[in-house]
């Protein structure tokens, strides 16, 4: 017959009122780094091998610092707690983090965050790119593209490692969790022939400064947040010092991105001209709806003076490209537009990242600047008489 295992340190027999036995197990686990306090552990087990075992991790964890204790907070609180420590971000880049933690806590909100599972971030995500996982309203979900899925696993990997570092949390299960392979797609610009129909289609339009500022490289909030008090016709020159973005469908006004998003650029004589047309105009629509009218300041507004949402604006430039007869391309490409058509015209590719705002010139040929069709084809001419025999 083997002999008896001895009980570890801290353990005692004892009888439950149904008259079965336990091994009670309590461990001193170090201090509560909050109180200051002695913390210990109790459990119970069927038999001395499970006690010992037990015991055994618990002082191995205490001894290599990985001790967690066990903690009620939920994933929905653990989100929120995050996001409301993130302090000094953008609103915008706020309501980009809590749409991505979305799904997350609708999904799984009231599950402790210690019983969260890399099996349950596995199972979230083919949901999400089939688009069957429905809003908490019950409303159908959008397909979700590589690189949303691939923001959310990284914030919530973000939450969960703040976690780990406080303690709370033995480790981060996300960082487990395979990352969806983003395929890069070439953004959309327009040939100079296009640009041309564009404009000539915008000559007519009210918004025809917004256009043309686009396809200067400037960015939609940019465009939204430009004043009359921000363009110096005398000069020259508009300064960049507002940008209104939406948030939660709700535009609000924000500072440019970066430091380098605050800037003066000099006028082509087709914005000059643009821009003169645009003051007569508003001056004309402020005389017709006289005391209706609410004079904001701002360059892009409707008949009575008042601002329009950015989204108003994206819509109404689809409609102008239709008009044009030029294929669809998003207004934000407009901006890509500018910053290609900038490159294959000579302009050195620090000029154009400055001109975009841009503190890195490598972004700037990276993600703006890209090669079109019948540059490609001049590049096959110069190669051909290059090689010819």
């Amino acid at each position: 017959m083997p002999p008896r295992r001895r009980l570890p340190p801290g353990a005692r027999w004892v009888t439950l009122p149904s008259g079965e036995r336990r091994v009670e197990l309590v461990v001193d686990v170090g201090t509560d780094p909050a109180t200051g306090k002695r913390r210990q552990v109790r459990r119970r087990f069927k038999t001395v091998d499970e006690a010992v075992a037990e015991y055994a991790k618990l002082k191995g964890e205490v001894r290599t610092g990985t001790y967690v204790g066990q903690s009620s907070l939920t994933v929905a609180q653990a989100c929120e707690n995050w996001l409301a420590g993130r302090r000094g971000i953008r609103a915008k880049t706020a309501s980009c983090y809590h749409d991505a933690l979305r799904p997350v806590i609708t999904t799984y909100g009231a599950v402790a965050v210690q019983r969260l599972t890399k099996k349950d971030i596995d199972d979230l995500i083919p949901l999400l790119v089939a688009g069957k996982l429905p809003r908490s309203n019950g409303k159908p979900r959008r397909p979700w593209k590589a690189r949303t899925v691939n923001l959310m696993l990284f914030v919530l990997g973000s939450v969960l490692d703040d976690l780990v570092r406080q303690g709370e949390l033995a480790r981060n299960v996300v960082a487990l969790v395979d990352r969806l392979p983003q395929v890069k797609q070439e953004m959309q610009t327009y040939s100079p022939a296009e640009v041309k129909k564009v404009l000539t289609a915008a000559r007519p339009d009210r918004l025809e400064p917004a256009w043309l500022l686009a396809l200067s490289g400037l960015r939609r909030g940019e465009i939204c947040g430009m004043r009359w008090a921000d363009v110096d016709l005398k000069r020259r020159t508009i300064t960049i010092r507002e940008n209104n973005v939406v948030v939660d469908g709700l535009p609000m006004k924000s500072e440019p991105k970066s430091e380098r998003s605050k800037r003066t650029l000099p006028l082509t004589d087709a914005l000059v001209e643009v821009l003169k047309r645009a003051k007569r105009r508003q001056a004309a629509e402020r005389r017709r709806a006289g005391d209706a009218y609410r004079d904001t300041g701002y360059l892009v507004v409707n008949e009575l003076g008042e601002q329009l949402h950015p989204e108003t604006v994206a819509d109404k430039w689809d409609t102008l490209v239709k008009r044009a007869s030029v294929r669809r391309i998003r207004l934000h490409d407009a901006r890509h537009t500018c910053g290609t058509l900038m490159h294959l015209q000579g302009v050195p590719v620090a000029v154009i990242a400055a001109w975009l705002g841009h503190a890195d010139p490598a972004f700037t040929m990276r993600t703006y600047v890209h090669s079109q069709d019948h540059a490609l084809h001049d590049a096959a001419r110069v190669l051909g008489h290059v090689t010819s025999a």
